[in-house]
């Protein structure tokens, strides 16, 4: 699951908390299936590799 949060785009670094956080406002009931289901995909996730597309033109 970490890998999987790692590359996402709303994974960011919250000065608050001093530490990444995800950035998506999902309920309580999408987070605790997300964290506990191993197979769960979550349905927001975006690669967040700027350079994904241009790795494909080459």
């Amino acid at each position: 699951m970490g890998g999987i949060c790692e590359s996402c785009a709303y994974y960011m670094y919250d000065d608050d908390y001093e530490s990444y956080v995800c950035d998506i406002n999902m309920d309580e009931d999408e987070y605790m299936r997300l964290m506990s289901d191993s197979h769960y995909r979550c349905p927001y996730y975006r690669n967040g590799d700027e350079y994904a597309v241009v790795r494909k033109q080459c």
